[in-house]
């Protein structure tokens, strides 16, 4: 009877690593794809998803302003992913999340014609501004931006500023 108990014990402890080591494997996996997908160092930059009344913001910057090599792969990868997102495509998040269906992502490609994405360099990184006055296409955005935010684990707020 003490074997089984002591048996119990052992199988209830060695569980509980197993549950944190596959959450780290999750958003470590997250933190692989997102290198392959960005081109730049997850561990050595910094992304914020922000919601604004009249959509919101992509900003993604290097830890160390001395970081040439992931600030310039920051700038070469948001004028991109603007021009993606501008043209419905939103594969590069559905890769990095490995999910199909990101919220929001769908309407946001059907109400292309009303979000515009406008990428602009910071000192350093860059950001993607994104735009639109449609209520639906704007509820989406948020979605997205939301549903990135927890992704991502930025701790940004999940609040609508004003721009």
């Amino acid at each position: 009877m003490r074997l089984i108990s002591v048996l119990c014990v052992f199988v209830s402890v060695a569980s509980i690593p197993v549950s944190l080591t596959a959450r780290q494997d999750h958003h470590g996996a997250n933190g692989q794809r997102g290198a392959m997908v960005m081109g730049f160092d997850q561990a050595r930059t910094t992304h914020h998803f922000l919601l604004f009344n009249d959509g919101g913001a992509i900003e993604v910057n290097v830890n160390d302003a001395s970081d040439a090599k992931n600030r310039d792969a920051i700038r070469s990868h948001l004028p991109h992913i603007a021009m993606m997102f501008g043209e419905g495509n939103f594969d590069a998040p559905m890769l990095v999340h490995d999910s199909k269906n990101v919220p929001g992502a769908k309407l946001m490609t059907e109400r292309k014609g009303v979000i515009q994405y406008r990428y602009l360099e910071t000192a350093n990184g860059g950001r993607v501004n994104i735009v639109t006055s449609d209520p639906d296409a704007l509820a989406a955005v948020h979605a997205f931006l939301k549903f990135q935010i927890a992704e991502h684990k930025t701790g940004d707020p999940m609040i609508v500023r004003t721009r």
